[in-house]
């Protein structure tokens, strides 16, 4: 075989491997364990371990058991409930609610700077 021919062999072969995994759904690994949740509709509860919580999409309700690092929310319509949360609680879009039962979190309402209605409320244990 010459060494174009081996070449082309080569070249078809690394194609035929990428294509391969890009035809599977990637598996990933959020830094520091954090946990993220996104779609349309999911029902989930999962533990915190001290890690931060993404939710991300529509009518998605979440809850965390333990404690959270921090809680972040975009989207509209989603419920998150959170045991604990010990720095802060960020939530984007518009008709969110995000109800933790300790904890003292800086909270940040993104979507009512800009007019939209959002409930982040204590609730008790």
């Amino acid at each position: 075989m010459t060494a174009t021919a081996a070449g082309r062999v080569l070249a078809v072969s690394a194609l035929s491997a990428a294509a391969a995994l890009m035809s599977t759904s990637p598996v990933a690994q959020a830094e520091n364990g954090d946990t993220h949740i996104t779609g349309v509709g999911v029902v989930r509860t999962i533990d915190c371990k001290d890690s931060t919580l993404f939710v991300n999409g529509n009518g998605n309700q979440v809850f965390a058991i333990g404690n959270c690092y921090a809680v972040t929310v975009q989207g509209s319509s989603n419920l998150v409930v959170v045991d604990s949360v010990a720095n802060d609680i960020t939530v984007y879009g518009w008709d969110q609610k995000v109800f933790y039962k300790n904890g003292s979190p800086f909270v940040w309402d993104r979507g009512r700077e800009l007019g939209m209605t959002n409930q982040i409320n204590r609730v008790p244990a």
